[in-house]
């Protein structure tokens, strides 16, 4: 008999049957490709991601909430507890917007005449249509949100995001809305929401504008960098597992990846990298065009531990697939975890990781060194925590 048979499970998956659950049909029929990779995803989110007190951080690219993905998957993950902190595109974050708002998009079709939808004031994402009035009214909502005196100051993403979160609610509330927005939601769950790139949006477009009228807004980018490493540096330092969810690629992911070189290697605090690494993207790293490139090579950086590199999935397929396929696997197969309202935390958070730097950091060249060769210590969670001594 082949030995395969004592290391890989026989591939004889079930016939597809009528009323077949999907968490059901992805363990019995997802079992090559990249559908074997998807179902690899799912349990890895399931199974270990999300298992026990473990961080977990989503990254957000490509067109996801115009599509409608914000209040059929996004939402729910945020509801259940199972994403804890978000970097996402403005565009995501402005699109977001109009379902907080109340305001309609249309299921259309990638094969419209764009000259005819320009005339008659339509504007497509693919094939994701809505009136143009749709951005007239939600750059007028944020401008006349963003002059109120709460904003009037410098201030990371997060805090930006979490504000402009709280007037989504209301207006949520007055139109008798329920979770149609991420934005709204994270405010309500207490999830740190950041861009890894602030000017890059409608919304960024309007603090600018308003910025011309002596608005006093600006973003903290120097916080939100040292803000999302404090939010992995205690996961880590606390016991627990830090985990990436990153759906396309793009500057958010790097961002969230960056976090652990950020700790390592520009902070001097002795780490070994991210848990878990599970991407959703349709880029190819030989072009260039897969940023951040693969988790092998992110281990290379500091990026990833190479120790639970085995587990590292990365799915080559649509992220409008994936996710809500990802989504109903986990509600699915696991209980909702409480909420850890990292937002409420920030200050805490960035207080002691400064603590570490301003100990084990300098402005000089800090001394190679690779921690691969030691035994890590072994946190409540099971996974490595490393000591901030060097």
């Amino acid at each position: 008999m082949s030995s395969l048979n004592k290391k890989f499970p026989r591939l004889l998956p079930e016939p597809i049957r009528q009323g077949m659950k999907v968490a059901d049909l992805i363990d019995t029929t997802f079992k090559a490709y990249n559908g074997g990779r998807l179902a690899e995803a799912c349990r890895l989110f399931t199974g270990k991601m999300i298992a026990g007190n473990g961080v977990v951080g989503m990254s957000l690219t490509g067109a996801l909430t115009p599509a409608g993905l914000g209040r059929s998957a996004i939402v729910p993950l945020l509801k259940a507890g199972f994403v804890d902190w978000i970097i996402s595109t403005g565009a995501n974050l402005y699109h977001d917007l109009h379902y907080g708002l109340g305001m309609h998009l249309y299921a259309g079709s990638p094969f419209l005449n764009d000259v005819d939808l320009r005339r008659d004031g339509i504007i497509r994402i693919y094939d994701v249509l809505f009136d143009y009035d749709v951005l007239l009214d939600t750059d007028a909502f944020v401008r006349q949100v963003i002059q109120g005196a709460e904003f009037q100051r410098t201030m990371g993403s997060d805090e930006f995001h979490w504000l402009l979160g709280k007037y989504v609610a209301a207006r949520e509330r007055k139109l008798g809305l329920k979770e149609t927005s991420v934005l709204s939601a994270a405010y309500r769950y207490g999830v740190p929401v950041f861009t890894s790139s602030p000017g890059d949006s409608s919304i960024g477009m309007n603090v600018a504008a308003m910025a011309l009228r002596d608005s006093k807004l600006l973003i903290d980018v120097n916080r939100d960098v040292n803000q999302t490493a404090a939010i992995v540096y205690a996961a880590k330092s606390g016991g627990a597992t830090s985990s990436v969810f990153i759906l396309g690629g793009g500057s958010p992911k790097n961002f969230m990846l960056q976090t652990e070189p950020q700790i390592q290697e520009v902070m001097g605090i002795e780490e070994r990298g991210h848990d878990y690494f599970l991407q959703c993207t349709d880029a190819r790293p030989d072009t260039g065009g897969l940023s951040g490139a693969t988790p092998g090579e992110a281990v290379s950086w500091g990026k990833i531990d190479p120790e639970t590199l085995p587990d590292c999935v990365v799915c080559y397929a649509d992220s409008t697939i994936t996710l809500p396929l990802i989504t109903a696997y986990a509600l699915s197969k696991a209980a909702p975890r409480k909420c850890k309202r990292l937002y409420d935390r920030r200050d805490a958070q960035y207080a002691a990781l400064r603590e570490q730097y301003l100990k084990h950091g300098q402005v000089a060249k800090i001394e190679h060194r690779t921690d691969l060769d030691k035994k890590p210590k072994r946190g409540r969670s099971g996974r490595s925590v490393t000591g901030t001594k060097r």
